[in-house]
């Protein structure tokens, strides 16, 4: 047997009518013949099947048992927001979160993407209620980061969190960098008035940045 640390270069060759792959050194080394020959075999067997009925793709694996408890998750989440039981809030947010994060590498990026940004908004909007301005910005910029098209809110609370930190030169940039990519960005019908109730508030923290930076310069 070869050492594995040694590379032999064989002298193949491919037929450009059949496919076909052979070698002039065959003779001289059975146990690649037959691989070879099993391999051709192989390649007329599957020119040989039907290929009016290709074979349709893989389902897309999602696991229903996870996405329900995010799903229960982020949902209870809600309540305690709108209860005003902010703790709460962000203890389910945060689990959520985890579990989102948690998801194998096979699930569709795509779901964790949008379960992600939506949670990391959430949970930005939770800090916001507690004037917790810095953690705000964070889970509000995580959330962008992730999705920076169609999430006109976590572009707004981020731009809120920074104008409350007095750093409104830079909630000013970001506002503005939020309306390039928000004012014409396209998103399903359901969504569309929330999109455009977001780019909407968007204009008017903007004007607010404006008279805000023009009062402290004056």
């Amino acid at each position: 047997m070869e050492s594995l640390d040694t590379f032999t270069q064989l002298p193949l060759t491919l037929d450009p009518t059949t496919k076909a792959i052979s070698t002039t050194s065959s003779t001289n080394n059975p146990p690649l013949a037959s691989e070879l020959t099993t391999l051709n075999a192989l390649h007329r067997a599957l020119l040989s099947l039907d290929s009016s009925h290709p074979v349709p793709p893989p389902p897309v694996p999602v696991n229903p048992k996870r996405s329900a408890a995010i799903g229960k998750l982020r949902d209870s989440g809600n309540t305690a927001y709108k209860k005003s039981q902010y703790p709460d809030a962000l203890k389910f947010y945060s689990l959520a979160i985890d579990m989102a994060l948690q998801r194998p590498p096979w699930e569709p990026a795509g779901l964790v993407r949008e379960e992600l940004a939506g949670l990391y908004s959430n949970r930005a909007q939770t800090h916001m209620a507690s004037q917790s301005w810095v953690e705000g910005a964070v889970d509000a910029e995580c959330s962008v980061e992730i999705k920076k098209m169609g999430n006109g809110k976590a572009w707004f609370r981020r731009g809120v969190c920074l104008k409350e930190m007095g750093r409104l030169n830079e909630a000013k940039a970001w506002v503005v960098e939020a309306l390039e990519f928000e004012q014409h960005a396209q998103v399903p019908p359901p969504q569309q008035q929330v999109q455009a109730q977001s780019v909407e508030e968007l204009f008017k923290l903007r004007d607010e940045l404006d008279d805000l930076i023009g009062r402290k310069g004056g």
